[in-house]
């Protein structure tokens, strides 16, 4: 079933069996029968992936491979890398879904003989998914050394039996996979665990601004991505008969249509090519384009696009490139037809755009920007914008002269960094539909306006939301600045019941300082305690440090790597059986919930919520062990049942030996710490195991327990009382420079 073509890291081999990688070193210091590298280099050997499993098994360390974990790591180890992987793994997949009964004959044969009949196969699925022209056995032109693919190019071509041959022990997993989560939630966990695994080739556009974006669109049969990446917009999409897809890098391409056939039942056209330079579609009109093209291009095509009739607002400059997919975008659409673009918020206030802007407001072409939060989509530091555009009618005039501005940018950022991204749709939802009907909009200070036309076409056309809306009303008005400094008071109040009392000259050097002492690792061999890491690489991060999310990246110039992710901040999704039924989102504690005493912001992919997803549970301690601080939190009801993120350690005390607020309080001792990091050049590293604590009885351990609880919740209230203080000082920096409060 499996060859030893696919091998594993010694990262690989940590997470197969549930450990650290400093784990994996010392196996292959300690055991002479550990498995020999059999490829990489001396600082980064690989391993044949079925010696691994055996000697983990001999060694009792591993009773089974998951099956997930298994494909994966065959993907991973792919001959031909894993993107054709993941390619061949789609196309069988489809066969699965459409043909179930041709692919049980072939699973029934050796691995060669289903090498030579995948190919006829496949050519019939795809030729029936994507139209007549996939069943050609020929790579795209890219593959056989065209710089660029020609205008057009078919994303999908059907593998032959040669290239199929290494795969073949891979695909009869994925099957099985399938068999259990259905077919498109197995592609979306092997997809999603890809990217999630190459961050920075990717530019990801999460679940949330994907979703917006297609809501913000409507209810469209036709849809176009010219920039597609790996389908996350037309994935979002809801309920669409036709959806069209370019991108400029042939893999992108290719995995983009396998993710749309298997999601949705809408006519799939993917197409690879610059989308700038060479329109796959040169005459498709549809009901919506949505689009996050790439930023800050200066080689888009310029020069050989001066007289190109899609500049029917202005020739773009150079440093304009957003505003050239703009305009492409508005080419594309039907009359009436909506367009949503993801835009950089330079693009809304430079004066090399702004007679573009101008026309685009004359003529009612774009009719809204929203500013999103920072941390919404890359890049995560600035606060993108979106754009909504109409395709205004030939010789129509715009009934309603006015631009909608809303400004989401300072969301509450707890709200902000939740996977369902609820705050911020609901606040952009409720002022574009009033809107969208041509009701007079309710003008929200600090929040959303619709703004006359003729007040933005002075020399700068600036269309940056928070330069043309009201203020709030400072701290939410005076009202709420009083309840902001009672609760201020009362929390300071509290802060001093639960300062800790001065302690006691010691008459002799303290008893601890005798202490028989154990440490972490010691405990968990004896089963004191259960150590585990993170095990899924699908973990991601609210703000865009994974994944996996869902993404969006170019179809024409610049990166072609661009792409999607299967959604590292996206909904985690599963199914049971053929139903393939969706299961409740999985929040994730990341590092940074942990340092700052926040509730879990992150989330997991779609699909990767699986039996190596280290859950939380009430009692468990917590700990960091990237950034040489003296951290370790009690897991409690608002973070118990939480996906474990990355670089943190989860240690689950038995209660019948340890007190986890006595473990988490020794672990947090300075001089504890520093004896168990190890330092590099650019941080400090924790090694968990290596921290000490002293043996002493259940019932003393329930009494320093208890002072380091109280401990944690002064610390608690020091934290809530900062953030009282800040939000009382802004609001009356506010309030007294825009005269809502007066000095006396």
């Amino acid at each position: 079933m499996q060859d030893n073509a696919t091998e594993v890291t010694a990262a690989g081999i940590a997470r197969l069996a549930g450990v650290g990688r400093a784990a994996v070193s010392n196996w292959r210091r300690r055991h002479t029968d550990f498995p020999r590298p059999v490829g990489g280099t001396e600082t980064s050997p690989s391993f044949a992936l079925t010696e691994v499993e055996d000697w983990l098994r001999r060694q009792g360390k591993l009773a089974e491979v998951p099956l997930r974990e298994r494909i994966w790591q065959q993907l991973a180890g792919h001959p031909a890398g894993p993107v054709t992987a993941l390619v061949h793994a789609g196309c069988v997949l489809l066969l699965v879904r459409d043909r179930p009964t041709d692919w049980l004959e072939m699973a029934a044969v050796s691995d060669a003989r289903v090498a030579e009949l995948l190919p006829p196969a496949l050519a019939k699925v795809l030729a029936a998914r994507f139209g007549s022209q996939q069943a050609v056995n020929t790579p795209p032109p890219a593959a056989q050394g065209s710089a660029s693919p020609l205008p057009g190019t078919l994303a999908l071509a059907v593998p032959s039996a040669a290239e199929l041959a290494p795969s073949v022990p891979l695909l009869r997993g994925v099957a099985e996979l399938a068999a259990e989560l259905g077919t498109r939630h197995t592609y979306e966990f092997l997809l999603g665990r890809h990217l999630d695994a190459n961050p920075r080739q990717y530019t990801l556009t999460p679940a949330g601004p994907a979703e917006l974006m297609a809501e913000l669109a409507g209810d469209a049969r036709t849809v176009l991505d010219p920039a597609s990446g790996t389908g996350a917009l037309l994935r979002a999409v809801r309920a669409p008969a036709a959806v069209y897809a370019q991108d400029a890098a042939p893999e992108l391409a290719a995995l983009t249509a396998l993710r749309l056939a298997l999601h949705t039942d809408a006519e799939v056209h993917a197409r690879v090519g610059d989308t700038l330079r060479a329109d796959a579609y040169p005459k498709l009109a549809v009901d919506a384009v949505l689009c996050h093209p790439p930023f800050n291009e200066r080689n888009w095509g310029h020069d050989e696009l001066a007289y190109d009739t899609r500049w029917e607002y202005g020739f773009p400059a150079r440093t304009e490139s957003e505003l050239a997919w703009v305009q492409h975008a508005l080419a594309h659409l039907r009359d009436g037809g909506t367009a949503v673009v993801l835009m950089p918020p330079a693009a809304a206030s430079r004066r090399s755009g702004r007679r573009i802007r101008a026309d685009l407001l004359r003529r009612g072409a774009l009719r809204a920007v929203i500013a999103l939060p920072a941390g919404s989509a890359p890049p995560y530091n600035i606060p993108l914008h979106l754009w909504v555009l109409r395709r205004p009618a030939p010789g129509a005039h715009p009934a309603q002269p006015e631009l909608l501005l809303v400004d989401t940018a300072e969301s509450d950022t707890e709200a902000r960094a939740r996977a369902d991204w609820q705050a911020v749709r609901t606040a952009v939802l409720n002022a574009w539909r009033p809107f969208e009907q041509g009701d007079a909009a309710a003008e929200v200070p600090g929040l959303s306006r619709s703004v006359p036309v003729i007040e933005l076409l002075d020399d700068d056309v600036d269309l940056a939301p928070a330069r043309h809306l009201p203020p709030p009303a400072a701290g939410g008005g005076a009202e709420e600045l009083a309840t902001v400094r009672a609760r201020l008071g009362d929390t300071l109040r509290l802060t001093s019941d639960l300062t800790p009392a001065p302690p006691p000259v010691p008459a002799e050097a303290p008893r601890a300082a005798y202490w028989p002492t154990t440490t972490v690792g010691e405990l968990a061999r004896a089963g004191a305690l259960v150590l585990r890491t993170s095990t899924s690489a699908g973990i991601g991060h609210a703000r865009g440090a994974s994944g996996g999310s869902t993404g969006s990246g170019t179809g024409g110039s610049g990166d072609p790597t661009r792409g999607g992710t299967g959604g590292s901040v996206g909904p985690a999704e599963s199914g049971t059986g053929a139903s393939g039924a969706d299961i409740a989102r999985v929040p994730v504690l990341t590092d940074h919930d942990v340092l700052a005493g926040a509730a879990p912001s992150g989330a997991l992919p779609e699909g990767d919520a699986g039996e190596d997803t280290v859950l939380t549970e009430r009692g468990d301690v917590v700990v960091p062990v990237l950034g040489g601080g003296a951290v370790a939190r009690v897991i409690d009801e608002t973070t118990e049942g939480a996906a474990l993120g990355r670089n943190l350690t989860l240690l689950r005390p038995d209660p019948a030996a340890l007190d986890p607020w006595f473990l988490a309080g020794f672990l947090r001792g300075t001089a504890n710490n520093r004896q168990a990091s190890s330092y590099a050049s650019t941080a400090t590293r924790l090694d968990v195991r290596r921290l000490q604590l002293p043996r002493v009885p259940l019932d003393q351990q329930a009494r320093y327990g208890e002072r380091f609880r109280t401990l944690a919740a002064f610390e608690d209230a020091l934290r809530l009382a900062g953030r009282l203080g800040e939000q009382l000082v802004r609001g009356m920096h506010d309030g007294l420079t825009d005269g809502t409060v007066t000095p006396d």
